[in-house]
């Protein structure tokens, strides 16, 4: 199975460096010097890292056979694909892989049926679950510990707990005013006493 492990920016320096966005949670396994890594569009790859380095808090790669600014620049925005085991599992215990989450049902923890993940938004603050609701409507749900409380494989299900308004558009206001009570009547201006 093959999984996206990085997206390719801009170029850095003159040697042939880039940058990359990261986005898998072992970057030390996946992008490490001697990985070759499918790409898309296909036609970039296979590009097989030679170095790797954190600057300034950015990971910077070098590909063997690109070695100046020119050919860094011509790899911006490929995507990087490793070739992972389906039946492997992320070292950590609360961590998956898209693949594993995928067609999830999704249901609150009473039951209520929300819909199905038909895909998984890595943004830089957190994750979100792209929901498919029963109506073809489509609902995003934040993947942080808060909202989603279990992800149960052998059910094929995530439970969430969501927040009031996160999964309809119908949230409850509350009101300062009781329903039906009249508003003040306004003294009238010019009025002889």
């Amino acid at each position: 199975m093959q999984l996206v492990v990085a997206r390719i920016g801009r170029a850095h320096g003159v040697k042939g460096e880039v940058t990359v966005e990261v986005r898998t949670d072992e970057p030390e396994l996946r992008l490490a010097p001697g990985a070759v890594l499918a790409t898309d569009p296909a036609a970039t790859g296979p590009l097989t890292i030679e170095t790797g380095r954190v600057h300034s808090g950015r990971l910077l790669l070098r590909f063997a056979g690109v070695t100046d600014r020119t050919g860094a620049e011509a790899l911006r925005n490929t995507l990087l694909i490793a070739d992972v085991d389906p039946e492997e599992m992320p070292e950590g215990e609360d961590e998956y892989y898209d693949h594993q989450l995928m067609d999830l049902d999704v249901v609150t923890e009473d039951g209520v049926e929300v819909g199905r993940i038909t895909e998984i938004s890595h943004l830089p603050s957190q994750d979100l679950f792209i929901v498919e609701r029963p109506d073809g409507t489509e609902v995003m749900i934040p993947f942080v510990e808060e909202i989603v409380a279990e992800i149960d494989l052998e059910e094929q299900r995530a439970v969430i707990t969501p927040p009031p308004g996160l999964i309809d558009d119908r949230a409850e206001i509350a009101s300062s005013r009781e329903a039906g009570e009249a508003e003040p009547e306004k003294d009238k201006a010019g009025d002889d006493a």
